[in-house]
């Protein structure tokens, strides 16, 4: 497995992967995966990533979003990791959130946060293991398919970034 930036010939395969997990009912509250130009806008343009299997299969992806655009804010950044359904279960998440939090350190973010349905153990734990701590829990914060959802907040705080 390989991991390397996101390009944008990369976006059928990234996209397909994020309908797959909307599709979970467990990942997101989106519909939908959004056009390239506006997933494009929303995320972090040097911090984006896929995992790719030795077949050249994209297996997943990572990237970060800013969580406003206020200067006091530009090291904190929301994570989003998604993992092809043929490739879950193989610690291919592992590998891309770790990928992720080493570069976004080396862009000076000190926070990440995540937004995890506490129905999605699996996630909450691959963050957790990687230096998530839980800090809240948001209630129905939004509706999907007409059902309120609550969502669990986690934030890792960089040792290295931000600390002095």
């Amino acid at each position: 497995m390989t991991i390397r930036e996101l390009t944008p010939k990369d976006w059928t395969a990234v996209r397909a992967i994020y309908a797959q997990g909307i599709a979970t009912g467990q990942a997101t509250l989106e519909t939908s995966p959004p056009e390239w130009e506006v997933w494009d806008q929303s995320h972090v343009a040097n911090l984006r990533y896929v995992a790719v299997s030795d077949s050249g299969e994209v297996a997943g992806w990572a990237a970060l979003t800013p969580v406003s655009g206020r200067c006091v804010y530009a090291g904190v950044a929301e994570v989003s990791i998604y993992i092809a359904e043929a490739f879950r279960g193989q610690k291919i998440g592992d590998l891309l959130l770790k990928h992720l939090i080493a570069e976004s350190e080396c862009k000076e973010y000190w926070t990440l946060q995540a937004s995890i349905f506490p129905e999605n153990p699996a996630s909450i734990r691959l963050h957790e293991n990687n230096g998530f701590r839980i800090i809240g829990y948001r209630e129905k914060i939004g509706k999907m398919k007409g059902a309120w959802r609550n969502i669990t907040l986690l934030e890792r705080r960089s040792k290295t970034i931000g600390v002095n």
